[in-house]
C-alpha cells in the first residue's frame, strides 16, 4: 500500500501514461521551465529580504556622520567644562 492507498505498481502506471501522452522531450521542458520558475521565485525573494534589511540599516555614511557629531559634541563640552573650571 502506498500514498493514500494508491500502491508503486498504480503510480507507474500513471507515469507511463503521461510519459506516453507528452513526451520525454516536453516533460524535459516543463521540469526546466518549473525550475527556473522556483529559482526566479528564490532569486526575488531574496531581493526582498535584502531590500527590508537595508530599508531597516542606516546607510554607512549617515551612520559615521552621526558618530562623528557626537565625539565632536563631547569634545565641545569637555572644552566648555576645562573653560568654565579654568574661569573660576
Amino acid at each position: 500500500m502506498g500514498i493514500g492507498g494508491i500502491s508503486i505498481w498504480q503510480l507507474l502506471i500513471i507515469l507511463a501514461i503521461v510519459v506516453m501522452l507528452f513526451g520525454t522531450k516536453r516533460l524535459r521542458g516543463l521540469g526546466g521551465d518549473l525550475g527556473s520558475a522556483i529559482k526566479g521565485f528564490k532569486n526575488a525573494m531574496g531581493d526582498e529580504e535584502s531590500k527590508e534589511s537595508s530599508k531597516n540599516e542606516p546607510p554607512k555614511a549617515v551612520e559615521q556622520n552621526a558618530q562623528n557629531s557626537v565625539v565632536e559634541d563631547t569634545t565641545n563640552t569637555q572644552a566648555n567644562v576645562t573653560q568654565k573650571s579654568e574661569t573660576k
